[in-house]
């Protein structure tokens, strides 16, 4: 198992010393953002995918570091019903597809995407409770009509490329927890998988240990994020949250550095069932925390994460 992290977090800083700044931190290995709502500010998936000499730059500049690429990210919403924004989201994905094969890369990284509610809907439409009956009805046809068709042809895609798919569950997505991850993937290929993003799941009440033994060898990828829950915003207010992010006060969870919304008990336990699952893979820091800064939070979960992976590869395991 490896410790990595999603450069993204880097943008202010060129491809090169990115690499430089997750080298120097112990880290092995590196995801990338090549499009959609990661943007590109290191690599630009569309851009460089014809330029051999582009792709063996990016190659050579990982691999003279030591490092490895751990996926290549393009989140977006290709079922966005505004064909404005799933259209480019689309062209992004394919397109990481195939620089990932050029680069060697086998797993890319998106969000399932939402559709409207029907044909000629504007906006998303993400359904959370099943009554009125109307919301059920969209939610089938959500399904059947759009997510299903359009996963099946890109799993096929990606069986011509060699590249597995990890989606994020994602609240406002149709995969925002283990059953609906499960879906896609029973219904759409069996290439379909899971990017595993614990901070995702605790601030909806799931228990992250548990979703692992379900999601087993589905989980071709892992995000180190933290999610610190307020317990008297969710006592007035719940778990649904629409108020800004740096509102963090009046929030009823907020992203942390991991560390710090759970303990070392849990994070020692996830890695550790990871390891019993079967999982070999990198675990790639992404920090949100609006509390610290950019480099205090990646410096303390680099520590964090590095220690807990050598720890657990010296065979001091934690059993779930």
């Amino acid at each position: 198992m490896k410790s990595g992290v999603f450069i993204v977090l880097f943008g202010q800083q060129s491809f090169e010393q990115a690499l430089d700044t997750a080298k120097a931190a112990g880290l092995q290995s590196v995801e990338i953002g090549t499009g959609a709502y990661p943007g590109t500010s290191h690599v630009n998936a569309k851009a460089v995918l014809n330029d051999e000499a582009a792709v063996r730059a990016i190659r050579d500049a990982v691999d003279s570091r030591g490092l490895t690429i751990s996926a290549l990210s393009c989140h977006g919403n290709p079922l966005h019903p505004d064909a404005a924004i799933a259209k480019p989201h689309h062209e992004d994905f394919v397109a990481t597809v195939q620089l990932a094969e050029k680069l060697g890369v086998d797993t890319v990284i998106t969000f399932s995407g939402c559709p409207g509610d029907s044909e000629g809907s504007k906006y998303p439409n993400w359904v959370t409770c099943p009554w009125p009956e109307d919301f059920l009805t969209i939610l089938e046809w959500q399904w059947k009509e759009v997510a299903i068709p359009y996963w099946k042809e890109q799993s096929e895609l990606c069986r011509k490329h060699g590249v597995k798919v990890a989606i994020e569950a994602h609240p406002g997505f149709l995969v925002y927890n283990t059953e609906t991850a499960l879906r896609l993937r029973r219904e759409a290929g069996d290439n379909i998988g899971v990017n595993f993003d614990p901070s995702h799941l605790f601030w909806q009440g799931m228990d992250p240990i548990e979703c692992v033994k379900a999601l087993g060898d589905s989980i071709y990828h892992v995000h180190a994020k933290d999610t610190k829950i307020d317990k008297r915003n969710v006592a007035l207010n719940g778990v649904l949250d629409t108020k800004h992010y740096g509102d963090i006060l009046n929030r009823s969870f907020v992203f942390r550095t991991v560390g710090y919304g759970h303990d070392d008990e849990f994070w020692k336990d996830l890695v550790s069932v990871l390891r019993l699952v079967g999982y070999e893979g990198t675990i790639s820091i992404e920090h949100e925390d609006g509390i610290m800064s950019v480099n205090e939070g990646f410096n303390k979960a680099a520590s964090f994460l590095n220690s807990l992976i050598l720890k657990e590869s010296a065979g001091e395991m934690w059993w779930a």
